[in-house]
């Protein structure tokens, strides 16, 4: 298939048409798993010790956090994004991840999930290429973690006046969400290796998992 030429002009959706099947391959790893394995975590590794069900909140609450936490006055200015419980789902006192009081289940988590990536759509659909490249967030780049992501970026990650924050584009933005779906579901194949469990999708070799440096040990 044709590949459509991208121009300023084009919509943010044909930038980033790998979101349009993202859902369905994430659901496919983790369709039929039950709560014990969902519920496994480890000590032995650092990416074992958030479970299968945690690293899915974690992959809900991220994609909220960015598009209404850090972006919202930019792509949502009248509060229009249909969120209703914005402080649950991307500002709760759960490390990164929903309200566990609230958001357990994993049928509820999946619900969440695919919202915000129909919510990441959205966004791409009524923005146009040469605003998602246009519009900066200033953010903290100090820990090893972010300088190591930066290397997973073709473009957007733009030096500021301050040495320890970087400047990053909407569209960097877009593509560190896309970048950080894959990469947590690089740790939940994992997480089933760990369990003896098979695996069932092929992660996109994209994003910060593959980055030079990056943990990739294997139980």
């Amino acid at each position: 298939m044709t590949q459509p030429q991208i121009t300023e002009d084009s919509p943010g959706t044909d930038l980033f048409p790998e979101y349009r099947s993202l859902y369905d391959l994430i659901y496919a790893e983790v369709r039929g798993l039950t709560d014990e394995q969902v519920d496994f975590e480890s000590s032995r590794w650092e990416w074992s010790k958030w479970s299968i069900r945690r690293q899915l909140s974690h992959m809900s609450s991220l994609i909220y956090r960015w598009l209404l936490l850090r972006w919202g006055d930019t792509l949502f200015p009248d509060g229009d994004h249909g969120v209703d419980d914005v402080g649950g789902i991307a500002d709760s006192d759960f490390d990164r991840r929903m309200d566990e009081t609230r958001y357990w289940e994993l049928s509820v988590i999946m619900d969440r999930l695919k919202a915000g990536i129909d919510l990441v759509q959205r966004v791409l659909k009524q923005r146009d290429v040469a605003f998602l490249r246009s519009q900066t967030y200033e953010r903290p780049r100090s820990d090893r973690g972010w300088q190591l992501m930066e290397k997973a970026h073709p473009s957007g990650i733009l030096p500021s006046d301050d040495p320890d924050t970087a400047l990053m584009t909407l569209e960097a933005t877009m593509r560190h969400i896309y970048f950080e779906e894959t990469t947590h579901l690089y740790n939940i194949q994992r997480l089933k290796r760990a369990q003896g469990l098979p695996t069932v999708v092929e992660v996109p070799k994209i994003g910060y998992w593959v980055v030079d440096g990056w943990d990739r040990s294997e139980p």
